[in-house]
């Protein structure tokens, strides 16, 4: 495997791997990518206070959730069309995160069959709701006679967004082209009312909404017996000119108030990311464009090195900022400040040729 000693090295890896329309959907957003641009800059407005004199000699970086042991506090995310950055799609994601010790999302329109990935190791399962009531209820026995633990409702792609990058060169993802699309409507029926009836049906596991960002939404998924709030704005891939995840989630935790847990995507590139989401109120965060391009650099082994380099970034933050495990996390360790750069989707690291890759 390439020695790769930072993630810049990873996503310089998948560039040369990736065909130019593949690469498009994985690092564009929707219209003018402000809410991709706003999911970095809302990272660089965050800053850390760190404390001195503490013993950091042994740290502990991992945490659990959902009942699900992970050596960070990051998991992979649910990012269809899987297969087109690594033929093993999402059974490659799967065997790297139990390599490495965290958890997976597997997202309903990515390659192979749901039952393949859930036999790989993962436990988490997202879901667009494509079909009828009949299609949705047999898809939520199959999704439990599989063995997934807990079900991620998607719920800001009630209309597919204008993601303008892969449109201007023809490309579509494969979940986009020809039949695989049909039934999109469903997306749009998607209410409240219909996620109740999903909760009836799932049982007593857990049950997780994705795309919440505002503090009135996370408020309705408590009410609605939700376990797990997911702030995310799909990536900046949605409805442009939203704010960034990092911006919402502190609005969301507070609406929350400890009923529920409550996750968050977004921007995230550094181990020092994940902490900051994590002093802000976050359980984890969910990786989804990194995790592509570890898959597109190297597939399984790029994905297990790319986690690898995110733990050692975290224990050197952790150590640094006076931190021995991810509980002690708080909002005492963050302020808010101003950001020192122009945010744009690899603005998490400063040493790529021109500054980013198109």
């Amino acid at each position: 495997m390439p020695d790769f000693v930072s993630n810049e090295e990873i996503v310089l890896a998948a560039r040369k791997n990736l065909i130019q329309g593949t690469w498009d959907y994985l690092v564009g957003g929707s219209e003018s990518e402000t809410t991709l641009r706003r999911n970095r800059q809302a990272f660089d407005k965050v800053a850390f206070r760190p404390r001195i004199l503490v013993d950091v000699s042994k740290i502990d970086t991992s945490t659990t959730f959902l009942g699900q042991s992970m050596r960070i506090p990051a998991m992979l995310a649910p990012v269809g069309s899987l297969q087109v950055f690594t033929p093993a799609g999402g059974v490659a994601a799967a065997t790297a995160a139990v390599e490495f010790g965290t958890q997976h999302c597997v997202s309903s329109v990515t390659e192979p069959a749901w039952e393949d990935t859930a036999a790989a190791g993962t436990k988490f399962f997202q879901l667009y709701v494509r079909g009828d009531d009949a299609w949705l209820k047999d898809s939520v026995e199959r999704i439990a006679a599989a063995g997934y633990q807990a079900l991620a409702i998607t719920v800001d792609t009630a209309i597919y967004s204008r993601r303008e990058r892969p449109m201007l060169n023809r490309w579509n993802p494969p979940t986009r082209a020809g039949t695989a699309n049909a039934g999109r409507n469903h997306l749009a029926e998607l209410t409240w009312d219909k996620l109740d009836m999903i909760k009836s049906w799932w049982g007593d596991k857990p049950l997780m909404v994705k795309g919440v960002a505002t503090a009135e939404d996370a408020e309705l998924c408590v009410r609605h017996g939700v376990e797990v709030v997911w702030v995310s704005n799909h990536g900046g891939r949605q409805l442009d000119h939203g704010l960034g995840s990092i911006d919402v989630l502190p609005e969301i935790v507070a609406a929350v108030n400890g009923r529920a847990d409550v996750i968050v995507d977004g921007g995230v590139q550094r181990g020092s990311d994940i902490l900051k989401a994590v002093a802000l109120g976050a359980k984890c965060v969910a990786i989804g464009r990194l995790q592509a391009w570890g898959l597109g650099a190297n597939g399984k082994d790029g994905c297990v090195r790319m986690l690898e380099i995110l733990e050692n970034e975290i224990i050197s933050a952790m150590g640094l900022l006076g931190v021995t495990n991810i509980e002690q996390l708080s909002p005492k360790y963050v302020c808010k400040t101003d950001p020192v750069m122009p945010a744009h989707e690899m603005s998490g690291w400063t040493n790529m040729p021109g500054g980013r890759i198109q």
